[in-house]
């Protein structure tokens, strides 16, 4: 089969399309013939290697640590059930599905990712637990659609359950024209919140087509007096992926009680941050990593149901991923960009 393999870190030269062998589902294992597969910030970071480790945040490392060269990357994968192994999951031959990227341990706390950790869908092929294979045949979403949910809404689901977003609150989404944050802009307005979306201009009208109630171009000025005047009366959540100095800025415009969570530091991961303003004033800084499994199969009943409808910005072939990753570097659309593997073979 075709696969784009990440062979080390570096730059999109550690990317290889070519041939390897098709995998077999071990016992409680299917395999999937991938139909859609995907991109996120998560494939470019552990290519570069740039996500640090403890203690050394400069340090070469994927997302969870160490990664096991070669990998095929990919963790947002729907496709068709084309072969089971042993003992489970033949009810979900011939079956479309959509597999949960995550693994966890018995605390329900994240311990592997396809396409970092384990090999993911940027292939024609894949192989995944049974237990993470949704069937999802009867959602009215195509396949690009599906495949834009499982990384970016399942993290938007993750950051919105964390931050105990409802009705009638006004929330703050930073870095909103990307994957991540435009599932959060639909996600929390489908809540009933009200959304704040931090932006550019060339893409707020997208942005509010979206969900959002008000956009902020962090390009017209102080971003931390544009957000007072967006909201006057305070935030009760900020559902952050940019961090940086957006964080150390903003941080004091959030009402008391409220709760701070980042899933992403496209920013900087390194802030100047006075304690003083979390404990004086009940806020909660909240780490959200992915979310959970309760959490992701909320999330493929509203695929089921066709309650929400994933933005795709493009759709490449496998075999052009490395002008999918430029473009994705490039930032310049709103919402999701997809591989699609080979039809035939």
């Amino acid at each position: 089969m075709i696969a784009a393999v990440l062979t080390r870190f570096g730059g999109p030269d550690a990317v290889e399309v070519r041939e390897v062998p098709v995998p077999e589902p071990g016992s409680g294992e299917v395999l999937v013939r991938v139909a859609a597969a995907g991109m996120n910030n998560t494939d470019v970071w552990t290519r570069e290697g740039a996500y640090g480790l403890p203690g050394d945040a400069d340090a070469r490392a994927g997302w969870l640590g160490p990664v096991d060269f070669p990998r095929i990357q990919g963790g947002d994968v729907v496709g068709t059930v084309a072969a089971v192994g042993s003992g489970f999951g033949e009810e979900l031959l011939g079956r479309r599905v959509l597999l949960d990227p995550s693994r966890y341990d018995e605390h329900g706390h994240l311990t592997a990712v396809m396409g970092s950790e384990t090999d993911g869908g940027f292939a024609e092929y894949v192989v995944a637990p049974v237990e993470f294979a949704h069937d999802v045949t009867d959602s009215p979403l195509d396949d690009a659609m599906l495949a834009a949910l499982p990384i970016a809404y399942g993290t938007a689901t993750g950051m919105l359950e964390r931050g105990g977003v409802h009705s009638g609150q006004t929330v703050l989404v930073t870095g909103a024209s990307g994957g991540v944050g435009v599932a959060l802009v639909q996600l929390a307005a489908a809540r009933g919140a009200r959304v704040v979306a931090l932006t550019s201009n060339a893409k707020r009208d997208a942005v509010a087509a979206a969900g959002a109630d008000v956009t902020v171009d962090r390009a017209e000025g102080d971003v931390a007096e544009l957000v007072r005047t967006a909201a006057p009366d305070g935030l009760h959540a900020v559902l952050d992926v940019v961090a940086g100095p957006v964080l150390t800025a903003v941080l004091p415009h959030l009402a008391d009680g409220g709760r701070w969570v980042v899933s992403g530091a496209m920013g900087g991961h390194t802030v100047d941050l006075d304690l003083r303003r979390l404990y004086l004033h009940d806020i909660s800084l909240v780490g959200s990593s992915m979310c959970t499994r309760e959490h992701f199969a909320r999330l493929v009943e509203d695929a089921v149901a066709g309650s929400i409808r994933p933005l795709v910005a493009a759709r490449y072939d496998l075999a052009d991923v490395h002008a999918a990753q430029a473009a994705f570097e490039r930032r310049e659309h709103v919402g999701k960009l997809v591989l699609v593997p080979p039809t035939d073979g």
